[in-house]
């Protein structure tokens, strides 16, 4: 429980209709006590840290001017939603954010009745927002639809196809777009926006002069209206590059202080009372309020549990490198041996393990903003020209630019190496972050090679073969670290298609891929069982199934995917395709969206840890309980 006696305002709100109890010259110790509780909080917890920071003072001010949840809030993102988080009543439980049953990290509608849309991936809030708004107006509803969207989400294209129908609806949307302008995604932002928005500087005299003009002039659609608009916008644009998006049709305001809050009241006042679309650009500092998060806005943008007084402390001793880490030191050392490499990111910098990448090639580095589909087709292009792109992105990412990868790259058959992290369970981050589908939908595509590799040296080796491969290729490796097999420097390729028999046993072949294979391995340890390291999804190991197929009373296949057409699915197509009709069990993840919790616990909940993966056995064939002698392969 909150204490009352260091949060005396914070504590009395369990819901916004509390805070709109208070008069608004307390509105300021609010926001102080919210961000200090949130800075004790994810302290404790881990979590986004940043970008809430950020939003404190917009967040308290849009809670207390509009009549929420009947008035619509839409988070883009969703990494900024803690101190929302905080003032819609889960204030008591946001130390359990991304705990397996805890908070979620994101805004999510089962969660709550404040939570108008779920979010996790970015540049959805404008569209989302206009459909609300345009299912309000025709129902006869007055609420108010408001969209905030910052972090870098206006970088994406989606963010302009929204903006582009809002604007030029007839009749006009009553929606308010909220530019949370903090100049920061999770790395520095980028990109021409960006560039133009820091030349942004507000005009309040302007402002004043639109209005009035508009209220004499009346009718936009005269001749008359229609000359001073266009005058206004020249004008306008010899101060503030603003007229973006006035030509889009909303109605500019600012930029303003996001953490000034008279300024904040009586602006959105005053916009609330507007009809048609409107833009609101706020300036605000990521980390805003906690010094140390001030000055590293990248470090501090998601944090695990530390200590407020002495922020995030590296922890002693020897770091085993993740599957990012081999990832990154692979692309420097590939791009010292080939000229032609060259890496491409949309925002994701140092979550897919390209800081060193881009500090020692930066003429080779393209960081596209977040723009997965603009990131894929323009790795296509690359390859036209006899470059050899490699796109480092997150699985769920890539569904965003599935399109492009099939007829851009695929159709094509273009030279472009996907590498593809958080593949399969990824845990605290939810569903909206989970890689569970990516090998069943790179599976179905022509002209693909897909790996997945079972440890850190097998991911290291993966890569080199996927990029001395002709053609698309992807390798699927997951969040964090592996067994810990040690990384060999040598750029060594694999045979493509060729598994590898980790244990010959007897009766039943366990065909692990990926991440699962260390604990197929010891259940086949246990059970006297054949295990093999599938390492192809596509193509598959022909010889060596045909030949298990005709020794083996049955096959298993794991995976860290889910198992509706997963590469469980790739085999028993293959041994139906020739006329084998041997007993398979398919085990992987399940048909449903996995919540929030660590990525142990999903593997655990999904059966697919040793003892999950046992049971199953057993349960399908009890007999396996006392296994024949059996020998590890050589």
């Amino acid at each position: 429980m909150i204490d009352a006696s260091r949060y005396p305002l914070l504590s009395r709100i369990d819901s916004p209709a509390d805070l709109r109890q208070l008069p608004e010259a307390e509105l300021r110790a609010v926001a102080d006590e919210l961000r200090a509780y949130l800075i004790e909080s994810v302290g404790k917890s881990g979590g986004h840290f940043g970008a809430g920071l950020g939003v404190v003072e917009l967040t308290t001010v849009l809670h207390y001017l509009y009549e929420t949840p009947d008035d619509r809030l839409v988070w883009d993102v969703g990494h900024q939603c803690y101190p929302h988080k905080i003032l819609t009543g889960r204030r008591d439980r946001i130390h359990t954010v991304k705990q397996k049953d805890g908070v979620a990290p994101f805004p999510k509608r089962e969660e709550s009745e404040y939570d108008a849309f779920g979010v996790g991936h970015s540049s959805t809030s404008i569209s989302a927002a206009l459909g609300m708004a345009i299912a309000n107006a025709r129902a006869g509803n007055e609420r108010r639809v408001v969209a905030v969207i910052g972090d870098g989400a206006m970088t994406a294209g989606m963010a302009y196809e929204a903006l582009g129908h809002a604007g030029g609806m007839d009749p006009e949307p009553d929606l308010l777009v909220i530019l949370n302008d903090n100049r920061m995604s999770i790395s520095e932002a980028v990109g021409g926006l960006t560039k133009m928005l820091g030349r942004l500087s507000g005009s309040r005299t302007l402002n004043a002069l639109r209005e009035g003009g508009k209220k004499l002039l009346g009718d936009k659609h005269n001749p008359t209206a229609r000359f001073v608009k266009r005058w206004e916008e020249h004008w306008k644009g010899m101060f503030v590059p603003s007229t973006l998006f006035e030509e889009m049709g909303f109605h500019y305001t600012g930029p303003i202080d996001g953490h000034d809050i008279p300024t904040l009241l009586a602006t959105l006042k005053t916009l609330k009372g507007l009809k048609g679309p409107q833009l609101l650009h706020v300036i605000t500092t990521k980390g805003k309020g906690y010094e140390l998060a001030e000055g590293d806005q990248i470090g501090y943008h998601a944090v695990g549990p530390f200590d407020p007084q002495k922020g995030v402390v590296a922890k002693p001793g020897a770091k085993k490198p993740t599957y990012t880490d081999v990832f990154g030191d692979w692309l420097c050392d590939m791009a010292a041996a080939e000229p032609r490499l060259l890496g491409i990111t949309p925002a994701m910098r140092e979550g897919s393990g390209l800081v060193r990448f881009s500090q020692e090639y930066p003429q080779r580095y393209f960081d596209v903003a977040i723009a997965e589909q603009h990131a894929v087709t323009l790795a296509a292009g690359m390859a036209c020209e006899g470059a050899k792109p490699v796109v480092a992105i997150y699985s769920s990412f890539l569904q965003r630019a599935y399109d492009q990868l099939v007829h851009d790259v695929a159709i094509q058959k273009l030279d472009v190496l996907f590498a593809i992290d958080r593949g399969g369970v990824v845990g605290p981050d939810g569903a909206t972050h989970a890689g569970n589908l990516d090998l069943s939908f790179l599976r179905c595509v022509p002209n693909m090679l897909v790996m997945a590799p079972a440890d850190e040296n097998e991911c290291r080796q993966m890569l080199t073969t996927g990029f001395r491969h002709v053609g698309p290729a992807a390798v699927r490796y997951p969040r964090g670290t592996g067994p810990g097999v040690a990384v060999q420097p040598a750029l060594d390729a694999l045979p493509i298609g060729q598994a590898q028999l980790r244990r010959r046993g007897a009766r039943i072949a366990l065909l692990a891929f990926g991440a699962i294979v260390p604990a197929a391995e010891q259940v086949g340890a246990e059970l006297g069982l054949t295990v093999v390291n599938m390492r192809f999804v596509k193509p598959l190991d022909r010889a060596l199934l045909l030949e298990l197929a005709n020794t083996h009373e049955g096959f298993v296949t794991l995976e860290d995917n889910v198992v509706a057409g997963g590469a469980g699915s790739g085999v028993a197509e293959l041994l139906a395709a020739e006329g084998l009709a041997l007993p398979i069990l398919h085990l992987g993840l399940p048909d449903a969206f996995q919540p929030h919790a660590s990525r142990e616990e999903l593997l655990a909940e999904a059966g697919l840890d040793v003892a999950g993966i046992r049971a199953a056995l057993l349960a399908r064939w009890p007999a396996l309980g006392t296994p024949a002698v059996a020998q590890a392969a050589p």
